[in-house]
């Protein structure tokens, strides 16, 4: 019978028919955690008397939220997880490696995978053609214990795109529009299926911003099927052999299908406190900010720092505005380096960070004082998000980023790509 992509990967891992609405236990094929969420789950596995991992190259802990430690505190829950890993063989990318999310989709995760992870935004694997999805500590714990896990098989709703983006729209323009429609809990516990004309002529760095922010609509996990975009970028991943075709049955059955037009998109904007706050950014153009940062798992790739140094390169920064910019991995910062990206960025007025989550989080390198504005290329604006629940948190893509902080006010990027 007729499958969605997430049918059709629980199916394989579960070895049953995995229907919407079922629940399967399925095995995993990797368990990860972040600094933030993984001393709980190590406390869990000790709490049980769970002393091993079921396999411990599959199982990762990411020490990236804090990344250097700003306080002893943290310093310690690093301590706690380099120990742990240590004893049971488990594997640590430490702080100079990058964002979880990207360091899966750059060296691990593979087309029909299941990746479970102690953190919401694991669903960015899902462009790679598998099931990710975001769990509780407890949950990943025991996943990480027996290499097994079980799930409710989530409906799918498609996301069908056709047409061309116009100049100054990108793939997180168009999410935050597909979040503004089904609002932020219209997808809970369902599958988010991105396909259509304009997905497959997508970079596979658009198609993880997608999947990246599933979950701001309440998803369980973002998925676009595999093909021969999926494969290019394994092959320069080295991972070519990984590869294998992924995709949805043409007759499957989808709890709605939602049609987009690309060419109808505009520069979208999230206004605070919610992701699905949205509005065009004109509605909104001349908004005073003091801080804007470019970077994080969404929006922290080659491509959305080489659009950011396109727009300034030769330029300032408004004098009233801060620019942070933080590369969301070793290997993207390197290649950003390598090409001129950076300097490009400095010169402009950037303060360009270590590799990790940073501002986003709010723990350090960027809190924002009681009553700033923070044009943000994150997935997540949340009251406090970024440190202090005075300040106020707009999203936006690279480009609406790049030429606001030029402005000193939220622009709209189409003033400059006419």
């Amino acid at each position: 019978m007729s499958m969605t992509i997430a049918e059709k990967i629980l199916s394989e891992k579960s070895g049953c028919e995995a229907r919407s609405g079922r629940i399967v236990i399925c095995n995993i094929s990797w368990a990860i955690a972040q600094d933030g969420t993984g001393p709980l789950a190590i406390r869990r596995l000790q709490e049980a008397g769970l002393a091993k991992v079921f396999d411990p190259k599959r199982v990762i802990f990411f020490i990236d939220h804090a990344a250097p430690s700003p306080r002893k505190e943290l310093s310690n829950a690093h301590l706690q997880i380099r120990s742990f890993a240590k004893e049971t063989g488990a594997r640590v990318s430490d702080i100079q490696e990058g964002v979880c999310h990207q360091r899966m989709v750059e060296e691990f995760v593979s087309p029909g995978d299941l990746l479970i992870g102690a953190d919401s935004h694991t669903c960015t694997s899902g462009a790679l053609g598998a099931f990710s999805t975001g769990m509780g500590s407890t949950d990943v714990a025991i996943g990480m214990a027996l290499g097994k896990v079980w799930l409710k098989v989530p409906p799918t709703i498609r996301i069908e795109v056709r047409g061309d983006f116009r100049p100054g729209v990108y793939a997180k323009d168009l999410i935050l529009s597909v979040i503004g429609q089904l609002t932020a809990d219209g997808a809970t516990y369902k599958a988010l299926e991105f396909g259509g004309p304009t997905i497959s002529a997508m970079s596979m760095s658009d198609r993880f911003t997608l999947c990246n922010m599933a979950v701001e609509a309440g998803a369980k996990t973002g998925l676009i099927a595999t093909d021969e975009i999926t494969r290019e970028y394994l092959v320069k991943q080295g991972r070519g052999e990984q590869f294998r075709e992924i995709a949805p049955d043409p007759d499957a059955e989808y709890e709605q299908v939602l049609t987009i037009q690309a060419e109808e998109i505009e520069p979208m904007i999230a206004l605070p406190h919610t992701v699905d706050n949205v509005q065009p950014v004109q509605k909104v153009a001349g908004t005073k900010i003091q801080q804007v940062f470019i970077g994080t798992c969404t929006n922290g790739r080659l491509e959305d720092l080489e659009i950011a140094a396109r727009i300034l390169d030769g330029q300032q920064v408004a004098p009233s505005v801060r620019l942070i910019v933080t590369p969301a991995s070793r290997a993207i910062y390197l290649k950003a380096i390598q090409q001129g990206i950076i300097e490009k960025l400095i010169r402009a007025g950037a303060v360009v960070t270590a590799t990790g989550c940073g501002p986003c989080v709010g723990i350090h390198q960027g809190i924002l004082g009681d009553g700033e504005a923070c044009l943000s290329t994150q997935n997540r604006n949340f009251l406090g998000r970024m440190g202090n629940p005075e300040g106020f948190i707009y999203l936006s893509s690279p480009a609406t980023a790049a030429y606001s902080a030029l402005k000193g006010e939220i622009a709209d990027p189409r003033e400059i790509m006419k």
